[in-house]
Parts: structure tokens; sequence; C-alpha cells
């Protein structure tokens, strides 16, 4: 899966990805790692890229409501 990299300013976030097909947002963290989250809506998604944290959104709107994935 190719998800375009949209970097962000944000302390612990390097950028954000989507993929309409499947509903999946990408997040690379600043420390290397990278998760997806399946599931997400296209709303959802423009609400994080939005946000004037990134962080607190991601930690309040998206950890623990979707299913995630190390994948690298």
């Amino acid at each position: 899966m190719d998800i375009e990299k949209i970097f962000v300013s944000s302390s612990n976030v390097e950028a954000l990805g989507y993929d309409d097909n499947t509903q999946t947002l990408r997040v690379w963290f600043l420390n290397g790692s990278i998760y997806d989250y399946r599931g997400v809506g296209k709303m959802e998604f423009e609400g994080l890229l939005n946000a004037p944290s990134i962080g607190s959104y991601l930690h309040k709107n998206i950890k623990g409501q979707y299913s995630y994935e190390k994948v690298g």
C-alpha cells in the first residue's frame, strides 16, 4: 500500500497519510516507528490533519478507538 506522506508540525509525529480505498490512516512518528490505523473515516483524518495539536488529537480520537498495526 503506497500512502502519500503529508509532513506535519508536531513534537512526536513526522507525517500523516491516508488511503481512501481502505480507510487506513498511516502515522510516521519521529522515533522512526510507523503505524496503520484501520477503519478511520476521511472526516476523522481531516480532523487530525487540521488539529491544533496532532499528538493530542491522535491520543484522544484515534488511539484505542481503531485497530492498528505496526508496519515500520
